[in-house]
């Protein structure tokens, strides 16, 4: 068997979590060929592994590299020379957030920047919606199976992006999230982005994890300034360093190169 089709298999069998596979891996377990390809067969997807050309370079260098991603549409976007910028934030973001995240990520994706983020609730999908509406290029990466569509309010948004964008997972099938997932899922988020934008995100949320992620590899960490006394995260990240977005031309500007 080759080694690219007994890591889609462990991927399979142990539904993409990352340490199963390494132990399976180390401990040289048994897998019988016929039953391994039979079970490959079954994929619906496309997916890459760690072990093709095609795998982007900025993953091979995170904690836990995705050892395969299952995707839809363009995988071409993760070699594009334009640069992506993950735009992220709370699921319940308030009327301010939605609006500056619409404000930022029209002209964003007018001016090619490729938008990332995890098509969750709130930011998440408003950010990949805005983008699709202004004609840019969008990139949503799961907490769930590629065929999972998840939350389902955002059911089309994952169609859409599945059809004319670029649906990304390194959890095959119809796996189920866990609350496990969401974490791991943001270091994909920050590893694929060149840039990370927090438009809104309270000082507990998930969004803090992508932005430690993006700070660990070296990443630009940009956030929108909220009112005082709000429990905002973006008032803290700029206070410890962040980039202060006031309009778009700040995000603009610092994303004219990848780097």
């Amino acid at each position: 068997m080759l080694g690219k089709d007994l890591l889609v298999y462990l991927s399979l069998k142990y539904k993409g979590d990352f340490k199963k596979m390494v132990k399976a891996i180390h401990e040289k377990e048994t897998v019988k060929d016929e039953i391994a390809l039979e079970e490959i067969k079954k994929i619906k997807s496309k997916y890459i592994t760690v072990l093709d050309d095609a795998y982007p370079e900025e993953l091979r260098h995170i904690y836990m590299p995705p050892l395969v991603l299952y995707y839809y549409g363009d995988i071409s976007l993760l070699k594009s020379e334009e640069v992506r910028v993950a735009v992220v934030g709370s699921r319940e973001c308030t009327d301010y957030g939605r609006d500056i995240t619409k404000e930022l990520v029209e002209p964003l994706a007018k001016k090619n920047r490729i938008i990332v983020s995890g098509l969750a609730r709130g930011i998440d999908g408003i950010a990949h919606d805005t983008c699709i509406n202004a004609k840019g290029k969008t990139i949503a990466v799961l907490g769930s199976g590629i065929d999972y569509p998840y939350p389902s309010s955002n059911k089309a948004l994952y169609e859409e992006i599945k059809n004319h964008h670029l649906l990304l997972s390194e959890y095959p099938n119809k796996t189920e999230p866990t609350p496990d997932n969401f974490p791991a899922r943001n270091r994909i988020v920050a590893g694929i982005a060149h840039k990370v934008l927090v438009t809104e995100a309270y000082v507990n949320s998930g969004t803090n994890i992508t932005v430690l992620y993006a700070l660990r590899q070296g990443k630009d960490v940009m956030a929108v300034p909220h009112e005082a006394k709000k429990n905002s995260a973006c008032n803290r990240l700029i206070q410890d360093g962040a980039f202060l977005v006031e309009s778009v031309d700040d995000v603009l500007y610092l994303t004219e190169k990848k780097f």
